[in-house]
């Protein structure tokens, strides 16, 4: 009898949750599980990005050139033990690039496909078409990796993020810039949880 009054009680609980949305502000820090999240990749595009631009490589380039050097972000591989949107990454770091106003920037690989197919379209069909053989080639290319390392014991995680990312001159194969961004976060999970 005791059992079925705890199995009904413990029905009763489970059955009755509900889910309650609440709308927040997009840069507000929210980790609930301790994996790479939003704020993680929004953070470390931010900063090192921020220090890829501070250094010798970019006045070098213009004081030589005479021009703002032309970016492409290539692969960013997840190395990590866990699903990454690496996608969202390269968004966060286009993105950073291309408004710091310091250099200009090459559309991707698979975008450029589609504007070549546009471009050829537009031969066909409209009486302004754009011209062939007027794109501009980066200069540097920016890849890198996501390692990370996962430490547990008993309720206690600690999961260990590390970035790397490298700026490589196209022409010579020279790296003009190499980056490092770590994040170590501490996971406690309670034995108990209602």
């Amino acid at each position: 009898m005791k059992i079925r009054l705890l199995s009904a009680f413990l029905v009763f609980v489970f059955g009755c949750a509900t889910t309650k949305v609440s709308r927040m502000d997009v840069n507000e820090t929210v980790d609930l599980s301790g994996y790479w999240n939003d704020t993680d990749s929004r953070l470390v595009a931010q900063e090192m990005i921020s220090d890829c631009l501070q250094r010798a490589w970019l006045s070098d380039f213009v004081g030589e050139t005479g021009k703002k050097p032309r970016v492409i972000v290539g692969r960013i591989i997840n190395k990590s033990m866990e699903h990454i949107a690496t996608d969202t990454f390269v968004k966060d770091m286009e993105r950073e690039l291309i408004n710091s106003g310091k250099v200009k920037f090459v559309a991707a690989k698979s975008q450029r496909e589609e504007i070549r197919e546009e471009r050829a379209d537009q031969q066909r069909f409209a009486e302004n078409a754009k011209e062939f053989f007027k794109e501009k080639a980066a200069d540097f290319i920016l890849q890198g990796t996501i390692n990370s390392i996962l430490d547990t014991v008993g309720g206690k995680t600690v999961r260990f993020y590390q970035v790397e990312l490298e700026l490589i001159n196209i022409e010579t194969n020279e790296k003009a810039w190499i980056g490092q961004k770590k994040i170590k976060k501490l996971v406690k999970k309670s034995k108990f949880g209602l």
